[in-house]
């Protein structure tokens, strides 16, 4: 191909194209690789057994050219068995008087069980981290169903309230991490040297997600890595939407608030309204988000066309364009999807009880190397790994 003349550099928003020199043999072309952007990673057990977060990294990590160090993340569900009914707040802070400002904030909402410094391990690549708190919060209405401003709101819909607030108005202080029995861990570096540095290998969980970012058109900074969370969603992303703004107004007319700076985000957010508020099912979503071509539903059958025409028409707002591969995490379940046109890649295996999601089929084989099955999704179909509480 033409391209492969060219010599590029990458920065954190600009890519350098530099005219081709001439060269006549093979072994004076550039031995570079440019990856379609990010690694995704996950695993689901679901037996609902737990499992140690070193698996996660063993696969991210064979991954690692696709990242460029300014980005890496993980998400472990099940991870806090004894706070398992509590919310689990993970705040990176700029300074102490962002935490003081935050805490008052979070007092008139919650009794604060337990407050820490996150545990980490000093590692040299990993530079100039910011103060990172978590903490283990009861909401204090007993009920699950409030009632403010004459109308009946549930707890969910209040603490993401709260969180949204934090986010966009106390200066220096961004809440990573929200839901129940449940962490993201996310940071600047490679993910192999975040999972150290956050000791990833000391917990178990029966889902982990795991991301090492190529940023494209947003800088690299902590609170921009890697998995994005609200409530008990982490979104995990490979590609860029371009469709950000259209999609950001949509959740924003249901009192959502995009502060972090980076595209991904607003998908957590649109699993949120439409998963969550809006109970459309999971086997039903991919209708919304990465929806068939009109002329694909055209060709429908009857029923399936109005559904689909439906669907194109209450939610058009949430239809995301552009490249991407996702993986959304839930306690409940992990999920994963491609764009309609399957423009960023994935790679999906299960082994017994395992369900794997992975960008690339290495890390898949790097911890499970004869799976029973392994495929490659089409475009707008999901995966789907639901977890068995039950067995567990």
């Amino acid at each position: 191909m033409k391209e492969d003349m060219y010599h590029r550099e990458f920065t954190n928003e600009l890519e350098i194209i530099h005219e081709p020199q001439v060269k006549n043999r093979k072994e004076d072309y550039p031995q570079w690789r440019v990856p379609s952007g990010c690694a995704i990673f996950g695993i689901a057990n679901e037996s609902g057994i737990s499992f140690s977060g070193a698996t996660v990294i063993e696969g991210i990590t064979m991954m690692h050219d696709r990242s460029n160090g300014l980005g890496g993340g993980f998400a472990g569900y099940g991870i806090y068995p004894d706070y398992a009914d509590d919310w689990a707040f993970h705040i990176i802070y700029d300074d102490i008087a962002a935490r003081t400002e935050t805490e008052d904030f979070m007092s008139s909402s919650f009794g604060i069980l337990l407050r820490e410094e996150i545990p980490t391990k000093k590692i040299s690549s990993v530079k100039n981290p910011p103060i990172i708190f978590r903490y283990f919060l009861k909401y204090k209405n007993p009920s699950w169903i409030i009632e403010k401003d004459n109308q009946l709101i549930v707890e969910e819909d209040n603490v993401a309230e709260i969180v949204m607030r934090i986010n966009s108005q106390v200066r220096g202080a961004y809440i990573i991490s929200s839901g129940k029995n449940m962490g993201i861990f996310k940071g600047v570096g490679f993910p192999e040297d975040i999972g150290e540095f956050f000791k990833i290998d000391d917990y178990k969980g029966h889902i982990w997600t795991s991301h090492g970012r190529f940023p494209t058109n947003s800088v690299g900074w902590w609170g921009g890595a890697h998995p994005f969370g609200l409530l008990n969603w982490s979104v995990v992303h490979n590609g860029e939407i371009s469709s950000y703004g259209r999609n950001q107004r949509f959740v924003g007319s249901f009192g959502y608030k995009c502060a972090l700076s980076t595209d991904t985000e607003v998908i957590t957010y649109l699993f949120d309204l439409l998963a969550r508020r809006r109970g459309i099912s999971l086997d039903m979503i991919n209708m919304i988000l990465a929806a068939p071509l009109w002329e694909q539903i055209e060709r429908m059958p009857e029923e399936e066309k109005e559904l689909a025409k439906a669907l194109r028409i209450l939610y058009g707002g949430a239809l995301i364009n552009g490249p991407f591969s996702i993986i959304v995490g839930h306690n409940d379940f992990m999920f994963a999807l491609n764009d309609r046109i399957k423009l960023r890649p994935m790679v999906a295996a299960r082994k017994d009880d395992l369900l794997f999601v992975s960008s690339e089929e290495s890390a898949i084989r790097k911890v499970c190397p004869l799976p029973d099955i392994l495929w490659h999704p089409e475009g707008g179909v999901p995966v789907i790994g639901r977890i068995n509480r039950k067995a567990a």
